[in-house]
């Protein structure tokens, strides 16, 4: 109903100059016979009528025909409407036409463009695929080795795995809305599972993980990209904590019908100044100078990969004092509840 009655507003304004026009003739007309002394005041109020009526006869037959056309105009979708393409009014036949070859355009534009998005995504999947079997291989070697340079080359190995599957996931961001599953997820389980995966890391970096979250804790969310969230928090947390001999803590809480899942170093905090900026891609700051490993990209991703959840991200740090990441899971529960 709204979009027809917009369509009526923009048929009425774009005829506003004729209705004018013809209101202004008929006027014209009445005035030249009055001063020609032509004095039947009723027979012209009479003519004065029939010409507006038939006015509004041809304006009524107007809209009728282009109807669909200011229809779509007023409220445009994706796909031209049939009424409009059948429509024998010159203007919107001739308007049709050039939409019509516009929306091929796009439409072919756009299927160039996802089959190039589609063999990308193809290429970067064998390609970290076909990377990740010589590391195995390397981790497998390592294993057996005492020697402190094989627990070197495990770490940069990890190292590796954990850049080649944030290169992954950065490609298949384009086809998010058919890579995510939503369904209730044990969230100790999984942030332990993460743990584990980096506990060379934790081990090497002299950085001790302390998990306090409940085994009852269950969230909403997509298991694997959850996992790719907090193993991005790992990083960040292990990094600007390295040497410092300290705690990476990792809580989750319920508050107002919602489970906060939060990460605290005490590392080396960040910047006022930068703190409102982390959330930015490439973006280092202060301390991206001083630790070189920084990309900028962790916790850009974090909050971008958060909103297509619809989890929300929320941090607060204090230089020198440590810093505290919070991913907030609404309408989650606890077993039991």
């Amino acid at each position: 109903m709204e979009g027809r009655n917009e369509a009526m507003r923009l048929f009425v304004r774009d005829h506003v100059p004729l209705i004018g026009f013809s209101l202004v003739q008929m006027l014209v007309i009445l005035l030249i016979c009055w001063l020609d002394g032509y004095n039947h005041l009723g027979t012209a109020l009479y003519a004065l009528f029939l010409g507006l009526c038939v006015l509004l006869v041809y304006l009524m037959y107007r809209y009728v025909r282009l109807r669909a056309f200011y229809r779509y105009i007023s409220d445009p979708s994706d796909v031209l409407p049939r009424e409009l393409k059948v429509s024998r009014a010159p203007l919107a036949a001739s308007l049709t036409k050039i939409l019509d070859a516009q929306y091929r355009a796009n439409k072919q534009r756009e299927h160039v463009w996802e089959e190039k998005q589609r063999q990308h995504l193809t290429f970067m999947n064998q390609w970290v695929h076909q990377m990740k079997t010589p590391l195995s291989v390397i981790q497998l070697i390592t294993q057996n080795g005492d020697d402190e340079r094989f627990a070197s080359i495990a770490e940069e190995s990890d190292r590796l795995r954990h850049g080649l599957e944030m290169v992954l996931y950065m490609a298949r961001r384009e086809t998010f809305a058919q890579d995510f599953h939503i369904y209730r997820v044990q969230l100790r389980e999984l942030v332990n599972e993460v743990i584990q995966d980096n506990r060379r890391s934790f081990i090497r970096h002299y950085v001790h993980p302390e998990l306090l979250i409940d085994e009852s804790v269950t969230v909403e969310s997509d298991a694997k990209w959850l996992r790719f969230i907090v193993q991005q928090l790992i990083s960040n947390a292990i990094t600007y904590s390295a040497g410092s001999r300290t705690k990476v803590a990792f809580k989750a809480h319920a508050q107002d019908k919602a489970v906060i899942l939060s990460v605290t170093d005490r590392g080396v905090g960040i910047p006022p100044s930068d703190l409102k900026r982390v959330f930015d891609p490439f973006f280092t700051g202060e301390n991206g100078r001083k630790f070189k490993e920084s990309t900028g990209m962790g916790l850009y991703l974090v909050k971008e990969v958060a909103d297509r959840l619809h989890h929300r991200v929320e941090i607060e740090s204090e230089p020198g004092k440590g810093t505290t990441v919070r991913i907030i899971f609404p309408y989650a529960t606890e077993q039991g509840e």
